[in-house]
């Protein structure tokens, strides 16, 4: 992203541009300044926008080789068209050749490397993938937008407050937001603050009733479980959540045992580092062959459910008693 700051600084646009990544928030800010620092301001007559899978590919070609009006260029900005992972060989092929008065940016969650799409904009423009942040790089942001607020947050504070809400920016923007409004007349931010109004996501609460099964603390496990069917959330849906994060604590117990550390473990199983540190807290609590036999427990329940011998909300509660039974 370094590459792309330089580019906004200077003012030296690359013709073309792709954005990609699961970072859904960055992605949005960067496609926003892009487009704005490429346009005069309020010039909508030489702006175009296509979104989705089924963008004619013909049509924008005619729209990219149409002079722009009384402006330098013309800006065309295609998001999630699948144009990445569906050979687009006409797009492709123009972009060999494209009018210099055309600017694309493509926006993008999936693309694949060996396209011939990606390798044209590779040649000629700028890619940039849009990636989870670090939790430094996370905290960093935070402090931030905390100190343009006249506040302070202390780092356990702040830390409570990523292991409720999460590492997905853009959900974190919208958790900081309303608690800048709860703490209108305060100047610090405190764990309280933090307990009172962000919402725990799904995932945590999924984690906070595995530690509550693997501490034998009943009461508290079945408590989660009931406030997530309040939430609406289908009793399989968090059966398989469930055998998700135990399948993940063998996988981190696993590769604990063969010496690898904390970034490793989060690179092998697919976790950002600060989730890796939890898990690798959590397994601790569970032997290996309790891991499996629970695994193979969940595949159980669900078999019986779907055969119609149990019903899913008893399956899942008979599921949480039987392990987090003193």
């Amino acid at each position: 992203m370094k590459s792309l700051n330089e580019d906004l600084k200077t003012g030296q646009f690359k013709q073309i541009y792709l954005l990609y990544g699961e970072e859904n928030y960055l992605k949005k800010q960067y496609k926003e300044k892009l487009s704005k620092a490429m346009l005069a301001d309020g010039d909508t007559m030489n702006y175009a926008y296509y979104e989705g899978k089924g963008v004619d590919v013909r049509e924008v070609i005619d729209l990219a080789e149409t002079l722009p009006f009384f402006a330098e260029r013309r800006v065309i900005v295609f998001e999630n068209t699948g144009f990445f992972k569906n050979a687009a060989p006409e797009l492709a092929d123009y972009i060999e050749g494209m009018s210099e008065t055309t600017s694309f940016l493509f926006v993008e969650n999936e693309i694949d490397k060996r396209g011939r799409l990606y390798k044209a904009v590779k040649k000629y423009g700028r890619i940039v993938e849009m990636s989870s942040q670090d939790e430094n790089t996370l905290k960093r942001w935070i402090l931030g937008a905390v100190k343009k607020e006249n506040k302070q947050i202390s780092d356990r504070t702040l830390t409570h407050f990523l292991s409720l809400v999460g590492t997905d920016m853009e959900n974190i923007q919208k958790e900081l937001e309303k608690l800048f409004c709860y703490t209108l007349e305060k100047e610090s931010i405190t764990e309280a603050d933090v307990d009172e109004i962000c919402i725990t996501q799904m995932s945590n609460q999924i984690f906070d009733m595995i530690n509550a099964v693997a501490d034998k603390r009943q009461k508290r496990a079945l408590d989660l479980y009931y406030d997530l069917l309040a939430l609406k959330e289908p009793p399989m849906r968090i059966l398989y959540l469930m055998a998700r994060q135990f399948r993940l604590l063998l996988q981190v117990k696993d590769l604990q045992k063969k010496g690898f550390g904390r970034k490793d473990i989060a690179s092998k199983a697919g976790l950002h580092p600060f989730a890796a540190g939890k898990y690798m807290e959590q397994e601790k609590h569970f032997k290996k062959q309790e891991l499996r036999a629970i695994l193979e427990d969940c595949a159980d329940t669900e078999e019986r459910v779907k055969t119609g011998r149990l019903g899913d909300t008893l399956a899942v509660e008979l599921f949480i008693v039987k392990y987090s039974m003193a």
